[in-house]
């Protein structure tokens, strides 16, 4: 890569630097005059967007593309120490030769101070899609106090790819994954009580769900199940009876969907099929528990944002396995058609998508790196901005719903699972007494 494709900020560049030379967070900390949880931040970014687990991956990446100056650090430390030259009639090393040669010297040292580090490193398994057991944990999230994000009562159990369903004047997070596996686990926030209660749990644990409310009940199809499995069922939750029931499976399979509701009809998009990402398109009609085939996504992607707006359903983002996409497309149910829309202004998958008024909010992101920012489309305008985020770097799969004008994110992962529950207030509605004027006195 070349230097003009460095994703790091100067900060994290000169962190990095400081790793480099060997310094511990705290020893970064010190010098730099921020304090120790800030350097674990700029950490967990630094490693989210080279995409390594390891400081010494970090060091090494950095330092081939150029971004980090290793041949000024080993020049310090040297100068630092003042040894006599072994070989003073040597010439002078060009710039990319004392790269290279302190690059494989420290290599050499770790092969030998860990045999085998190399060929484990190569062999490391990538991650599993459909799971975040396998991601490198960064430690504890430091949650970020931003405008028009409040922090709420948190979840009963931290989690990850759950479905957040509204219904009536309260939430449903239902399923998703923790430390202890998959989750069978709903939970109920009332947001008048700002407290959580317990609910019939799912008939089987399930992740990498969505959830849509229709006619006071709450749809849940397909997910990844606790084997590995990618499930065709549809699960229906009836809130006065707290009871779940099967409806009409699937045509297939699917995971990692997107899902939305229009017309009092269930509308889901691509996802994993067990095998692949698939660009199909179903939708539901709960009147006749029927499934049918409609037009397909411009290109096969899981783990996209939909919401309905007016007459259409926004599909946003997306990953196909190997890349995350930045993609906006518009479905009109009437006229089965798809027209494009502007892209975000970063490629997102694991996200969320809510409505209020005339305005979507992309909420979350960040499949291969850090985000840092949410995003509002304009639907007159077409055209994306950033919003403020209260998780600093990446932030993925959490379950997003709205109520109003207040959008709610809840878990998620983020260098670990996230328990949170945070409020976005998206409008504010101001409401003014009538008046009568130019009325003459009797």
């Amino acid at each position: 890569m070349s230097s003009d494709d460095n994703p790091l900020s100067k900060r994290e560049q000169e962190i990095l630097t400081l790793v480099a030379r060997g310094l511990t967070n705290q020893e970064i900390a010190r010098d730099l005059v921020i304090s120790h949880n800030t350097v674990k931040v700029h950490l967990r970014n630094i490693f989210a967007k080279l995409e390594v687990v390891s400081r010494t991956e970090a060091i090494v990446k950095a330092a081939q593309a150029g971004w980090i100056d290793v041949a000024g650090i080993e020049e310090q430390t040297t100068e630092e120490a003042v040894p006599a030259p072994l070989l003073p009639a040597l010439p002078s090393l060009a710039r990319w030769q004392r790269v290279w040669f302190f690059l494989a010297a420290a290599l050499v040292l770790l092969a030998l101070a860990t045999p085998n580090l190399l060929t484990r490193l190569q062999a490391q398994a990538p991650e599993n899609d459909l799971s975040d057991a396998g991601r490198a944990q960064t430690g504890d999230v430091q949650r970020v106090a931003t405008s028009r994000w409040n922090s709420l009562a948190a979840l009963p159990f931290a989690r990850s790819r759950l479905a957040l369903g509204a219904l009536g004047d309260v939430l449903y997070a239902i399923g998703g994954e923790g430390v202890d596996g998959l989750a069978d686990a709903v939970d109920v926030y009332d947001p008048a009580t700002n407290g959580w209660l317990p609910r019939a749990p799912l008939p089987a644990a399930v992740a990498n769900v969505q959830a849509v409310a229709i006619d006071g009940r709450l749809y849940v199809p397909g997910g990844t199940t606790a084997d590995g499995a990618t499930s065709a069922e549809l699960r229906v939750y009836d809130p006065t009876a707290d009871a779940w029931q099967q409806a009409g499976a699937m045509p297939a399979p699917r995971s990692g969907y997107a899902l939305a509701t229009l017309g009092g009809k269930a509308y889901l998009f691509g996802g994993w099929d067990g095998a692949a990402y698939s660009d199909r398109v179903w939708e539901y009609d709960p009147a006749g528990d029927v499934w049918r085939e409609v037009s397909p996504l411009p290109r096969a992607v899981g783990f996209a944002g939909a919401a309905a707006f007016n007459d259409r359903i926004l599909v946003v983002g997306g990953f196909d396995g190997s890349s995350e996409f930045a993609d906006c497309a518009a479905y009109y149910p009437v006229d089965d058609r798809w027209e494009t829309c502007a892209p975000m202004i970063l490629p997102r998958a694991g996200l969320g998508l809510a409505v209020d008024g005339t305005s979507v909010y992309a909420i979350g992101g960040g499949w291969q790196r850090a985000a840092g920012f949410n995003e509002r489309y304009d639907t007159l305008t077409n055209t994306w901005s950033s919003i403020p985020s209260p998780i600093p770097g990446q932030w993925i799969t959490p379950g997003v719903a709205s109520r109003g004008s207040l959008i709610y994110a809840v878990g998620g992962w983020s260098g670990g699972y996230l328990d949170l529950n945070e409020a976005f207030q998206s409008t504010f509605r101001a409401f003014l007494p009538l008046g009568v004027s130019g009325q003459r006195n009797q």
